[in-house]
Formats: C-alpha cells, structure tokens, sequence
C-alpha cells in the first residue's frame, strides 16, 4: 500500500542528446545568475541589443552541448551528469551568496580550508541549493530513462550532434564577433563567473600543478650572518610578526575609518601606521607565503615559494632562532623547516570557548615566559584568526561586541550589510585589544631585552559593496576593500637605540606606498642582517637608519 501511495509517475525516455541538451539549458539558466546578472550589467539591454544575450546565450547552449555529447556514454553519462550537477550546485551557492569568483586561487582554498572554516560555511541555505540544484535533478536524472542506439548508430548520430553544435557556434561567433569580442576583452572576469566551466578549468590548472614534479628545494641566503656590529652584544632581541587575518585598511580607525575601532592602540606611545599598504594577494594562500618570500607579488607563485627558502629560513641561517604560533589553519608551507606551535589545542576556557576554535589572545599565552627563557635574539611570529569571516561574530568575545546589532550567522544574507559591518567591526575592535596587549608585554620585557611588533594584515575584505562578500577575488578585478590592509609597528627605546632605527624619520614617510613585497627585506634590514638575498630597495626601514 505505501509504495502504491509512494509511487512516481514514470518519466518520459529520452535519447541522449536530448538529456545533455535538457542538462545544459537547466544549467545555463539557473546555476548561471552571477554570469548573466554581470554581463546585463555590462552590457545593458537597449533597443535590438536583446539579441545579443539570446545570441549569447545560444552559443553557450551549443558549445556546452557538444562537449557533454562527446561524454554521452552507457555507463558514463548519468554518473558524470551527476558530479556535475551536485558540484555546480555548491559553486552556485557561494557564486550568488558570496559574490565569488573562480579561479584556481579559489579551488586551492577550498582544499586548503579547514574543519573549523567548513563549520562556518554550512549553512540551511547551502543545503537547499544543494538539494534544488543538485540532488533533486540528479535523482530525475536516475528516474528517467535514456533510450540508447545500437552502437554504430549512435556514433553517427554524436557525429551529427557534434557537427550541427559546432555549425551553431561558428555562425554565432562570426555574427557577433564584434560584440563578443569588445565584451571578453574588457571584462575578462566573466570567465571567472561562468559555470561549470570556471571550476572545471580551475581544478584542471591546480590538478596540473599538484601532478608536476617536485622542484629540487633552493635554498636562499646561505651567506646570512648578522652584521659585525652586534654579532657580539650580549643584549637579546625579541621581535613578533604579527600576521593579521582579513583586516582592510580602510575600517582601521588610525586610517581615518569614523568608528573608533583602535581605541587602544590610538594610546599607545611611538605607535607608527603605515597608512598605504597592500597586500600580495587576495587570499591568505597567495598573500602569506608571498609577504615572507623574496619573490615579490609579480614574480610569485606557490611553486616558487615552495620549493625555495624564505625569511625565516633565512633568519635562521643567520642565527636568529625562529618560532611560528599558530592561531589559523596553518602557515601555507612557510613554517616548515621552523619550530611551529598550533595554539588552538589550547585548554585556556576563557580564550578557547570551544575544541579546536580559540580567541586570538590564546597567541599571547606563556608568550611573556617564553621571552623570558630564550637564549638567544629571536623572531616570533603570531599567525591571527583576525576578522576570518563569514562567521564575524565568532571571532570577538561578548566584551567587544560594542557594535550593534551583529550578524549572528554565516549565512550573509540572512542579515543587513549594517549588521554584517558591526560584526567585522568588532573583530577589528578585539585585534587592537590583543596587539595593544602585546605591545604592554613587550614594553614590560624592554629593561632585560629588545623588543618589536611588526603587525601586517595578509589581505582584506569584501563586506557586501557591489554585493560582494568575503574574499579571494582574482587581484585583477579585486577591489581595494581586498587588498589595502593596516600595518602598524612598535619599537622598545632599547632596540631603536641598539639597531639604528629613527622614529621620527620613520613617521614622516608612514604615508608613503608599500607593499607586503617590502617585508622580506625589510626585516632582515631592520636585524642587521648581512646577506646577497637582501634588496635595500625594498627595505622601508633603509632611509631611517642611523648613518643611512
């Protein structure tokens, strides 16, 4: 009886040609909002020029159509159409929730994210896409059943399918040349934004470059040594890289951002921001491993940066000890020849309200009586969770939400891009407590050892202007929201005096354009540090050098 009521009416057969046709038409139409949303905002409908979108829209039906015929197979078409659909189903979600565009940057940081960063990506919202745009056509897919042709057949009839695709797309190509081209040319990122081919592509590239031969390891300043004039001085130094996560220069209060969200840091004395920033990269997987290479951000790419040294090793040639904290899912390859701390196992209830997902203050624990037993100059590096969003509103213990209301969701739209503000807003509000603090532990260590803070965002973000969110957009058409971060530093009076360093010099060129291409050099300039890899070019510290 439950299976008479449970029963569905039988589907049409259709031959195979027909499913791959019906496949991509659903495709195009629904899967493809972002694309044609941007291509009518570039190209906008006036008289005839309707044409063209039809035009458009009908070559991409043909040129999608005959590549999924050379696939249409017993045995391999459903399970291929399958994979499709539910993978376009989660490009979907995030390409119209997000405002995202795809690249291989972008499929490397899915690979990349971790457990903790996958938490705050499910939402009910992705589930319904998933199960409208993915499993729903898919099991439609299964019901219906395809009539298949003797073998010879059916090859002939591919034959013709693929020949009258190709007829189709040439006539409309060549008709519309002019306008094509003007619209590809000028826009290129609507390649990132057409579905599935933008994600294929990309898994293709970051596939290909995973499958290539490991490159022999370079290593890079093997000559490192630190200059004459302190390789002997009995006074250590301690100076901690900040890397900040997600912080966009332009709502860092010392910017000029109208809400005060650097209250503490705006008291700390001989505090220098450097106003003009940009980072590397638009996502933590190009920007960190750049900001600690030699590569520079126009000869960068994640296979140079892996197989040669980078700034710590290079410190550490030099004899300065090296140590990574770790607040994040990881250092991207840069710490991997260097002693690395993963403080997220922390037990601190206070600081790690939930396993494996801590408060940024975790990075400041025990930092002070490590200090206290290093025996020798050391560089620390604090890698933050920072402004990581979507999920804001988890990254700032209760006493920091002064802005209200937040977003209390990693589903975006279910909130005002106000609500969404005020949740980023009162992560910024939580780093400057945490960087504040750091430096009152620093200053409190300064009559025994040198002390420094260098702290630089490694990208920023997108908080809903032109309805795009998060980050990772390629560089090219990236806004500034994802590439001007905040950078501040502090220096004790003992290590200004000891390593040369002008602060007043130093203040007068903070509104100059740098770059994070600039810290490689500039920190091994700013230890003194004795090697060919070093550019002064690049060195911002060089003009404000005692005897420079």
């Amino acid at each position: 009886m439950l299976n008479k009521v449970l029963r569905w009416p039988a589907l049409p057969a259709l031959r195979p040609e027909w499913v791959t046709l019906v496949v991509v038409g659903f495709l195009l139409l629904f899967c493809n909002v972002p694309f044609w949303s941007r291509l009518f905002t570039v190209q906008p409908l006036t008289g005839t020029s309707w044409l063209s979108f039809v035009a458009a829209f009908a070559m991409l039906l043909a040129l999608l159509n005959l590549l999924l015929t050379l696939l249409a197979w017993p045995y391999v078409l459903r399970p291929f159409l399958s994979l499709l659909l539910l993978a376009t189903s989660f490009i979907a979600y995030f390409m119209n929730q997000y405002g995202v565009m795809i690249d291989v940057g972008m499929v490397r940081n899915a690979v990349e994210t971790d457990p903790g960063e996958v938490r705050d990506l499910l939402t009910v919202k992705m589930a319904l896409y998933v199960a409208i745009l993915g499993v729903l056509p898919t099991w439609l897919l299964w019901r219906m059943p395809i009539q298949w042709r003797p073998p010879v057949r059916e090859l002939l009839v591919k034959l013709l399918v693929v020949a009258i695709s190709l007829a189709a797309v040439l006539a409309i190509a060549l008709s519309y040349y002019q306008t094509f081209a003007s619209v590809a040319r000028n826009h290129r990122d609507l390649r990132f934004l057409l579905t599935p081919t933008n994600y294929i592509q990309a898994t293709s590239i970051y596939l290909k470059r995973l499958s290539k031969s490991a490159v022999a390891f370079t290593p890079i300043g093997a000559d490192a040594k630190s200059a004459p004039a302190w390789q002997h001085r009995e006074r250590r130094s301690v100076t901690v890289i900040v890397v900040g996560e997600t912080a966009r220069a332009d709502h860092f209060a010392l910017n000029g951002y109208e809400r005060d969200t650097a209250p503490r840091l705006a008291k700390q004395a001989n505090l220098i921001n450097f106003t003009n920033m940009w980072s590397c990269g638009t996502e933590t997987a190009v920007s960190l491993p750049c900001m600690f290479s030699n590569l520079g951000r126009d000869g960068f790419s994640r296979e140079k940066a892996e197989s040669q040294g980078n700034l710590l090793d290079v410190l550490g040639q030099a004899g300065i000890g090296v140590l990574w904290r770790d607040n994040q899912s990881g250092c991207k390859g840069v710490c991997a020849r260097v002693p690395t701390e993963d403080v997220r196992d922390s037990k601190i209830a206070k600081a790690c309200p939930k396993p494996g997902e801590c408060f940024d203050e975790v990075l400041l624990a025990g930092l002070g009586e490590r200090i206290d037993t290093l025996d020798r100059s050391t560089v620390i590096v604090l890698h933050m969770m920072g402004s990581h969003g979507p999920a804001y509103f988890s990254r700032s213990p209760d006493e920091f939400k002064l802005y209200q209301p937040e977003c209390k969701s990693s589903q975006l739209d279910q909130c005002s891009q106000q609500q969404i503000i005020n949740g980023y807003d009162n992560s910024l509000r939580y780093t400057d407590y945490v960087l504040s603090s750091l430096i009152d532990l620093l200053r409190s260590k300064a009559d025994k050892v040198d002390t420094a803070m260098i702290y630089l965002s490694d990208h920023g973000e997108s908080l809903g202007e032109g309805n795009l969110y998060l980050h990772g957009t390629p560089y090219l058409f990236a806004p500034d929201a994802q590439k001007h971060v905040p950078a501040v530093m502090w220096f004790s009076d003992g290590f200004k005096r000891n390593f040369g360093i002008d602060q007043t010099c130093l203040m007068a060129r903070r509104q100059e354009a740098y770059s994070q291409d600039n810290l490689f050099h500039s920190v091994l300039g700013l230890l003194q540090i004795q090697t060919k890899a070093y550019s002064p070019q690049l060195d911002l510290f060089a003009p404000c050098r005692s005897g420079s």
